[in-house]
């Protein structure tokens, strides 16, 4: 009687299953992205140089990167404080602002765009009181760090949320119990178990604050070289039917969210790694 020495999984269909997945992920990802990048072989190195390196692209990447990394900084750390005030906490009206938390989900972005235009103009709710006080929002860079914060937010709160559930209450009581005050248990006990979370919830609001258009070109202005940003730069190429032009620039934004996102991934790793297991 023979001996198999090849280890079975228990759950069956791995072959079918893993078939699905590098067709489907072939289909949806990879082929359009291997078509991106061999548009731009009808450029020569020069050209894609010149392109890529003009002072309207650089400014437009500026803003776009600049501000994305900037606006999920700020969703890392008010996201975080609204899932501690959420989740341990009890008051009336939670719910409903855990119900308000997803609402940048389910609007259309160019509704999102002209409710922030409309709100932080300078005769609006908020732009009236803030250009007093010589603060102009719309049709300002500050008008689009604006807008990648609102569509930003539900990102690093759904992704920090079911973690800071599952943290049990109890590894806080303990460590109060043995001396730590308030700001030792947060630094020491919860923090390291949240920076995983964090760390995705961060790469998700910067990766969709990047690509965002809809809501960032109405508040924005989209003046050349002062509020443009990276996709709209984009649609205008392509509108000009230089399409070469504008996959180039699409070149630069994949390679850079790719290289920023995977660092972040591993820096997540890193610290994942760093929890203890017991």
């Amino acid at each position: 009687m023979s001996v198999i020495a090849v280890r079975r999984s228990n759950l069956p269909g791995f072959g079918l299953t893993m078939g699905l997945t590098l067709t489907w992920l072939s289909v949806i990802i990879l082929i359009p992205l291997a078509a991106l990048f061999l548009k731009t072989f009808e450029l020569s190195p020069e050209q894609f140089w010149g392109i890529v390196s003009s002072r309207r692209t650089l400014n437009a990447l500026k803003i776009s990167f600049g501000l994305s990394f900037a606006a999920a900084l700020v969703n890392l750390v008010m996201g975080t404080i609204i899932v501690w005030a959420l989740v341990r906490y009890r008051f009336p009206g939670r719910r409903l602002f855990d119900a308000i938390v997803d609402i940048p989900f389910a609007l259309p972005t160019a509704v999102a765009g002209v409710a922030l235009t409309q709100l932080f103009a300078p005769k609006g709710w908020l732009g009236g009181p803030l250009a007093e006080l010589g603060i102009k929002v719309a049709f300002t860079p500050v008008g689009i760090f604006v807008a990648m914060i609102f569509i930003g937010i539900p990102f690093v709160v759904r992704t920090v949320q079911p973690v800071l559930i599952d943290l049990d209450v109890e590894i806080e009581e303990a460590a109060a119990s043995l001396g730590a005050n308030r700001w030792h248990t947060v630094l020491r006990v919860i923090l390291p178990g949240l920076i995983p979370a964090l760390l995705t919830g961060f790469a998700l609001a910067f990766a969709r604050a990047v690509g965002e258009y809809g809501s960032v070109i109405f508040i924005a202005g989209n003046l050349p070289n002062v509020s443009e940003i990276a996709p709209l730069l984009i649609v205008i190429r392509l509108s000009e039917f230089r399409y070469a032009d504008a996959t180039a620039i699409a070149v630069v934004m994949l390679v850079a969210s790719f290289l920023i996102i995977f660092a972040v991934n591993r820096l997540q790793r890193w610290a994942q790694a760093r929890i203890p297991t017991h």
